[in-house]
């Protein structure tokens, strides 16, 4: 019986995953999504294109394969059908392809306002959210109110109408106008276009994939160091990032998990508020978001910089029980005469290697300083164009995170891929 593989980000997010998904599509059967709604957006590049994908597997794009939507997801059927719809354009054919859960919970357009509506509350303390409405659904989820893509199969009128009401009674209990007739109406359309797809009891249907012999690989959104319950807390997402959360958003045993796929950038970004240790006030971290592109796919907001930080690293590292580690945009440091690491954080005068309960503390941290390879990641083929400076920074994050890098990206193109061969 084989096991599924899962793929996931180390950092905050926006690590590359949907680049690395597609580059792996073609060793499985069937790629699924476990958790996380349209604030994740995954970003393609290939055959001079660019495609961003909110809610669908970022293997839709090769050889055919079967892509699900897992029941850990949050889906908005508006945000959904215009993505869908995008792609049909480009020539693939959704309906052949792409599966979604009975049981992952609807997006409603209330859950948007009462985003808003929180996030506005807050003041100065609010945590930057992307305003999809996530948050809100995941709170409907846990409290036993939510609505589930299962649900437009029968009286769903009904089942809207109660959830649309209770959602309006929060709104003027915070002294919110709900005024969203127009929204609504799209967003009802496209429940009759979410009809149109191949609804599934996603647990029974992934498991017996595994029955078959055939091959899964599971496809995380956001970040590790956004996980509800390990990540910087309250700057979080409302979902489980980690790989524990796969057996949850797709309905597999622990045992049946295979290998781990940590994907981390050659530095570190962020977007919205939070803690960030390394981050980069100065012209490094300017170059840095320049030239890495470092601004959001769906949101558009500029990513905060830094360099690489191998505390955190490796408590995700630990979190995910990572097997290979993949890294991400090693070329955006290409011009560097120095790049640092940070090995340890200097917290109340006392030092540690280990990820702090409090992250909202005054964190220093405390680097290691290397030699910049500077020369054109570009243009490396193999493993053998690596220079020495970069081949010795490898080394270094290997050992102190004990885990293999089996995959290097030199560039945004799929065919910028370096697959090691140690």
């Amino acid at each position: 019986m084989k096991k599924v593989d899962v793929l996931l980000g180390l950092q905050w997010g926006d690590e590359g995953k949907g680049k690395v998904v597609d580059v792996l599509t073609p060793h499985y059967d069937l790629i699924a999504r476990f958790q996380g709604g349209p604030n994740a957006g995954h970003t393609l590049e290939f055959d001079g294109k660019k495609y961003v994908l909110r809610s669908i597997p970022s293997g839709i794009f090769q050889g055919g394969k079967i892509n699900a939507i897992g029941n850990g997801v949050v889906l908005d059927p508006l945000l959904f059908m215009e993505e869908a719809e995008g792609l049909a354009k480009s020539g693939i054919n959704l309906k052949e392809r792409l599966y979604i859960s009975k049981k992952a919970h609807l997006i409603m357009p209330t859950h948007r306002l009462l985003d808003a509506a929180n996030e506005a509350r807050k003041g100065d303390a609010k945590i930057g959210t992307t305003g999809k409405g996530i948050g809100p659904t995941y709170t409907d989820k846990v409290s036993r109110n939510g609505l589930r893509v299962g649900d437009i199969l029968s009286d769903f009128e009904a089942k809207y109408a109660k959830a649309k009401a209770r959602h309006i009674d929060i709104l003027s209990s915070m002294g919110e106008v709900a005024d969203f007739s127009e929204l609504e109406k799209a967003w009802l359309d496209s429940i009759s276009y979410l009809r149109e797809f191949t609804l599934i009891d996603s647990e029974y249907y992934i498991n017996d994939i595994l029955k078959a012999d055939k091959s899964v690989l599971a496809e995380g959104a956001q970040g590790s160091l956004l996980d509800i319950d390990f990540g910087s807390y309250p700057f979080v997402t409302s979902s489980n990032t980690v790989s524990a959360g796969c057996c949850i958003g797709l309905g597999i045993s622990p045992r049946h998990i295979g290998n781990v796929y940590g994907i981390f950038k050659a530095y570190c970004t962020r977007v919205g508020a939070g803690p960030f240790p390394t981050e980069l006030f100065d012209e490094i971290g300017e170059t840095m978001c320049d030239k890495g592109r470092e601004f959001g796919s769906v949101t558009g907001r500029k990513r905060r910089c830094g360099w690489l930080d191998l505390v955190a690293l490796k408590y995700t590292t630990m979190l995910n029980g990572v097997t290979d580690l993949i890294m991400m945009k090693s070329d955006v440091l290409d011009d560097f005469e120095e790049i640092k690491v940070c090995v340890a954080y200097e917290i109340n005068g006392e030092k540690t290697e280990h990820f702090p309960f409090d992250t909202t503390a005054e964190i220093k941290p405390l680097y290691k300083s290397f030699k910049g390879w500077q020369t054109d990641m570009t243009q490396c083929c193999d493993e053998a164009d690596f220079s020495e400076p970069f081949n010795e920074y490898i080394r270094f994050i290997e050992s102190y995170l004990g885990v293999p890098i089996s995959i290097v990206s030199v560039g945004p193109d799929r065919k910028q891929t370096i697959v090691r061969k140690k």
